[in-house]
């Protein structure tokens, strides 16, 4: 689970951060941050970028998922006690 949420993490900064502070604004500074209509919506980069970030994050939730379901889930009980329980229903 926590390495599903680091690898969503880190790859999110690494393209699509760096895509948008490095190629689409070319200034990186937090004033072209805020002004999100400067964004050239067709660059080619975006293009490859975002569908590779969507496929990594589903990746991730999917992680994520399966180690939360891991981490939630009972032990399951041991064999010994299911065949005691079922004797003492049988009698």
């Amino acid at each position: 689970m926590i390495v599903g949420i680091l690898i969503a993490i880190i790859y999110t900064m690494g393209s699509i951060v760096d895509l948008l502070f490095d190629t689409i604004w070319n200034n990186p500074d937090w004033d072209s941050f805020l002004n999100i209509l400067d964004i050239d919506w067709l660059d080619w980069r975006l293009f490859v970028v975002a569908p590779l970030w969507l496929l990594v994050i589903l990746i991730a939730i999917i992680a994520i998922w399966i180690g939360y379901s891991m981490l939630t889930t009972p032990a399951p009980v041991p064999l010994e006690e299911l065949e005691e329980e079922l004797a003492a229903e049988e009698e």
